[in-house]
């Protein structure tokens, strides 16, 4: 049986050599939802997103303590299995990344990694996967071109076709509309409306109009620490915290 919160954070400190970078993070993520970290640059928000899937184990001196369950069991245990979590727990950069293959490519690249080579299930993951993020209309007649001949916006919704395709149970994004145009970054909100459908969405944004507009919690972060986190309408209109009033109006930030 699936839990109501997909992640559950239990005094979660992380500290680069001496620097003490996140602090005492409590925090329960619901299933289905799309949540929001928002904050002054060097807060600590891309920092925290890397940590729901041991991203932050790439980067040298890195010591984490406290509790972060996903489904109930610790990702920081030390029989837990980095591809696997990183598998059902996806993440989608800022800037778009598509690999210098195909179209077509891009999108198998996940399933033939998990084992699956026939053609016929490889064809039927690219269709569902671009029909997921709205693209397959505008590429089913060209899956066999260069990813990087994509527009900015096409490549990051062919950059979340590539993450969905192994069927994950979270996307992690990182600021995933901040190197894209207005028109663009509509299509992408839109489209998340629907992925949370099917997966639970965590996404670091700086625009808080954004957070405002496409998320249903808010987290706001504040030096490493997680100053406010609730449904993102009463963040906005009616925060707790004196600090989050003065982001949110521009006093700093």
């Amino acid at each position: 049986m699936l839990q109501e919160h997909v992640f559950e954070v239990e005094n979660l400190n992380l500290y680069y050599g001496s620097n003490h970078a996140l602090k005492n993070i409590n925090i329960n993520i619901k299933r289905n939802e799309i949540t929001a970290i928002i904050g002054p640059s060097g807060c600590g928000k891309s920092t925290f997103l890397k940590t729901l899937n041991r991203m932050v184990d790439l980067i040298p001196d890195v010591e984490v303590q406290g509790k972060i369950n996903y489904n109930q069991v610790n990702i920081y245990d030390k029989d837990v299995n980095l591809e696997e979590l990183r598998t059902v727990v996806g993440m989608v950069f800022q800037k778009p990344s598509p690999f210098p293959k195909s179209i077509y490519e891009n999108i198998v690249f996940g399933p033939r990694t998990h084992g699956i080579n026939k053609k016929s299930k490889l064809d039927e993951i690219v269709e569902t996967s671009l029909k997921d993020v709205a693209l397959w209309d505008e590429v089913k007649d060209r899956l066999h071109t260069p990813a990087l001949a994509l527009s900015g916006g096409q490549q990051q919704r062919l950059c979340i076709a590539r993450c969905i395709a192994v069927e994950p149970d979270v996307i992690l994004m990182d600021e995933p509309t901040s190197a894209l145009d207005p028109i663009s970054t509509t299509k992408i909100e839109e489209l998340l409306q629907e992925l949370k459908e099917k997966y639970s969405i965590f996404m670091v944004t700086h625009n808080m109009h954004q957070a405002a507009r496409a998320s249903d919690t808010t987290a706001f972060m504040l030096a490493g620490e997680l100053i406010e986190f609730q449904r993102t309408e009463a963040l906005f209109t009616k925060p707790s915290d004196t600090r989050t009033e003065d982001y949110i109006m521009g006093r700093f930030g």
